[in-house]
């Protein structure tokens, strides 16, 4: 197995936790290949190991071993999400290869999931220990979700504008994931450029198994895909980001020879004109016929199977069994309480109080002032570091991975670190256009510190934890938690003496309880996508472009948005529940290690476990 010298910070203890040292990769041998995709026949057809052949070694295995030899045979069906976690190398199984995606592997990776879930049921729970217990609620959990969302495996929009898009997610796995520190890893990003023709074809095959069932994009959502893919299809081998980014990172690494360098670039541009270019061809040439049978509204209400589809995404983004319109009403009432403290503050800096919230912030923005270009990335360092020092007034676990601000074009998300230590955490700061200065501290508070930065980088450092822990995540936790970070740096004073700061986190809490309102008005057909993009603008102060993306967004990824107040709200109430059946002997510092310190769950099982830690400490 390789190791970059970037792997340095991944250790022995690590490695045998992952069980790959001696006995665990001697249990691997019998599955790995099957988990890597489709083998082929004697005569070359394509086949698919059996479900039992590939499960086998998980025959009477205790619980942790189940836990994590389970885990295993399905994030190594992945090979693409292992690259993103800088897991391949780590895993021994390389960065070569993508992730199949055809109608057969698919099936079968559902059955894997069904039949692991079934043995996992099978063990003795009287006979865990307290972590098993929580581990297995968990994995119980994610594992029944999944066999749940079996019967929707074509209701989801693949190729769409935002980061979800298999179009986007293939250019960041070249462009930003995968390691180019030596030959090798030239190589293996060569070989993956080799299996574009078959993973546009697979693309293309789940779009027409789409049509066939009426899950068909929306009108606009086709228009506004189609500039990248035209772009990507007409570019020149030699001006695609695909060469580009390997010529780049190539030409940085130390020792190679450069013959070897250009037998690299040679090889992978004959791949791009030959493979990738007409990939993006047939997809683009596909979208262009089916634009005539796309559909006019947004909603997955118009699916044959809508209603419990959507229900689905919210019980999956939510990890609660919140209804629609209970998340709906949920999202009007909070919207109340939010705009009466906005316009408190807005009469403390002198607004006039009949004044409409858009148009208070609109004249919030200009007074406050903008950062342009870079700027914003200085504004976003400086806010973070000033974190860091509050930090330690609420928390005594802290991340060891670190997190710097990267300016680009686009921006304004967060990349968590590597696991083997060779990436830190990144977030992206658009430095293109301006960024209002009230909203940067919200924003970097949600993103890095106390948020998603703390809360991840916890969570893939956990010691002696197994790997599901610390790599599955839940949208409603995750992103609950991030808000609730903008919430807590609130309560620790950072906005004492900045009441256009306080209004940014206000307008950012406004934005997530609104998002209940559309996201399920526009998917139960209670609100077409103007009348929601209105209602978004209204409700936050956003503009109406900035609503459109944002509606854009919600429309092919149903119930997503839900997820952050609700997983919010559930936080909060839980800490007051601790607060009020504790007393004095609450600890803020402790109540954060625990909600941090286990990894991400769903809320339901959250609500279980501090349940038994205010019994325990009561």
């Amino acid at each position: 197995m390789k190791t970059h010298q970037s792997h340095e910070k991944f250790t022995r203890r690590d490695f045998l936790r992952l069980g790959l040292a001696t006995g665990g990769a001697i249990a691997l041998a019998p599955f790995l290949k099957a988990c890597r995709g489709l083998e082929e026949s004697a005569s070359g057809t394509p086949t698919v190991p059996p479900v039992e052949d590939i499960l086998a070694v998980l025959d009477g295995l205790d619980i942790d071993r189940f836990f994590e030899e389970s885990f295993r045979i399905l994030i190594l069906r992945d090979p693409e999400g292992l690259t993103e976690l800088g897991l391949g190398d780590v895993l021994g199984v390389g960065n070569g290869s993508l992730t199949d995606l055809s109608d057969a592997f698919i099936r079968q990776t559902q059955a894997l999931e069904t039949v692991i879930l079934a043995r996992l049921q099978e063990y003795d729970h009287t006979q865990f220990t307290p972590a098993q217990e929580m581990t297995a609620g968990i994995y119980e959990w994610y594992l029944d979700d999944l066999v749940r969302g079996h019967e929707f495996m074509y209701d989801d929009y693949p190729i769409n504008p935002i980061i979800t898009s298999l179009h986007l997610r293939l250019l960041f796995l070249f462009t930003e994931y995968h390691p180019l520190a030596d030959e090798q890893d030239g190589r293996e990003y060569v070989s993956r450029l080799s299996q574009m023709g078959a993973k546009f074809d697979q693309i293309l095959d789940g779009l027409r198994r789409r049509e066939e069932l009426g899950v068909i994009l929306p009108r606009f959502i086709i228009d506004l895909v189609m500039p990248d893919l035209s772009g990507m299809a007409q570019a020149p081998a030699l001006q695609s980001p695909f060469y580009t980014t390997l010529r780049d990172k190539l030409g940085s690494v130390s020792g190679m020879p450069p013959e070897v360098r250009q037998d690299i670039l040679n090889q992978a541009e004959i791949e791009i004109e030959g493979t990738v270019i007409p990939g993006y061809e047939r997809l683009a040439d596909y979208l262009t016929t089916l634009r005539s049978k796309a559909l006019q509204e947004v909603g997955v209400w118009q699916f044959t199977d809508g209603s419990p589809y959507y229900a689905w995404t919210l019980r999956h983004h939510t990890t609660t069994g919140m209804e629609a319109e209970e998340i709906k009403e949920l999202g009007r009432e909070n919207l109340e309480r939010i705009h009466a403290e906005m316009r408190t503050l807005f009469t403390q800096l002198g607004y006039p109080e009949s004044t409409d919230i858009p148009t208070l912030y609109q004249q919030l923005a200009s007074e406050d002032g903008f950062y342009r270009g870079e700027e914003s990335v200085q504004a976003y360092e400086a806010a973070i570091r000033a974190a860091e020092e509050i930090l330690p007034q609420a928390f005594d676990l802290l991340p060891r991975a670190s997190v710097t601000v990267i300016g680009g074009e686009a921006g304004d998300f967060y990349m968590p670190p590597a696991y083997d230590g060779s990436r830190p955490g990144i977030f992206w700061a658009r430095t293109s256009g301006q960024t209002p200065r009230f909203g940067v501290k919200t924003l970097a508070y949600h993103e890095t510190v106390p948020g998603h930065h703390l809360q991840i980088a916890i969570a893939q450092e956990m010691p002696n934890q197994p790997a599901l822990r610390q790599g599955v995540s839940f949208t409603g936790y995750t992103e609950g938690w991030a808000l609730y970070a903008e919430r807590l740096m609130m309560e620790l004073g950072v906005y004492q003496d900045d009441i256009p700061g306080d209004l940014g986190r206000l307008q950012a809490e406004a934005f997530r309880a609104a998002r209940l309102v559309v996201d399920t008005g526009i998917h139960t057909g209670e609100m077409n996508f103007n009348e929601a993009v209105d209602f978004l603008a209204e409700a936050t102060g956003f503009t109406i472009q900035y609503a459109q993306q944002e509606l854009t967004r919600y429309s092919v990824w149903p119930g997503q948005a839900t997820a952050y107040f609700i997983g919010f709200l559930k936080i909060l109430e839980l800490r007051q529940r601790a607060m009020d059946a504790l007393g004095a002997g609450f600890d803020l510092k402790t109540f954060h290690r625990l909600m941090v310190g286990n990894g991400a769950m769903p809320l339901e099982v959250l609500e279980e476990f501090v349940e038994e830690y205010i019994e325990g400490s009561a």
